[in-house]
């Protein structure tokens, strides 16, 4: 019973670990990633679509990116939706597919990237944390039923805290390899 308990709450860690590696994929560093702009919607026949699903995405070299869409008719609203963004770019259209120069980032957006970052970080530790939380309250429910003991109870609220433990020192590890990677120059 706890076994289950505990392996579920560690899914729904790992389920929150992959969230925060995604939210941070979406964050601008100084090189090209895909990432940064698969999420973008475009009006695509009067539905709003994510755009990787309309075009494929590619980075030939550490500051563009390439836009290739299936579909030429949809370049113009490609091109719209990127410059409408608030990610600051400067799309070039050359009638087949769309190219994006990235700029290099400046120290101080730089810092703001790095503030995002923690914040993100912070929101995936507070889902983790209320997992536990979610988990000890099952604990104590099944105590209080008498379906475990209290040595059971124990154990497994022991194991419990160092899933949790491992999950957040994750997050943190994630965490700062994103921000080397948006200070990096």
């Amino acid at each position: 019973m706890e076994q289950e308990l505990l392996s579920d709450a560690d899914q729904h860690m790992h389920k929150s670990l992959d969230s925060l590696r995604s939210h941070l994929s979406t964050i601008r560093t100084g090189r090209a990633n895909p990432g940064i702009i698969e999420h973008l919607t475009v009006d695509y026949y009067g539905a709003p679509t994510p755009l990787q699903t309309i075009a494929a995405i590619t980075s030939p070299d550490p500051r563009q990116l390439l836009v290739q869409p299936y579909d030429k008719s949809a370049l113009g609203s490609i091109e719209k939706a990127l410059r409408t963004s608030d990610l600051g770019f400067n799309p070039t259209n050359d009638g087949s597919m769309i190219r994006i120069a990235i700029p290099a980032l400046t120290e101080e957006r730089r810092r703001d990237m790095v503030k995002l970052v923690h914040k993100r970080i912070e929101e995936s530790k507070v889902a983790i944390r209320n997992v536990r939380r979610d988990g000890l309250e099952h604990l104590r429910k099944l105590k209080k039923d008498r379906e475990i003991s209290e040595d059971e109870e124990k154990r497994a609220t022991e194991q419990l805290q160092k899933v949790t433990d491992r999950a957040i020192r994750e997050a943190d590890v994630i965490g700062q390899t994103k921000e080397a990677e948006i200070m990096e120059i």
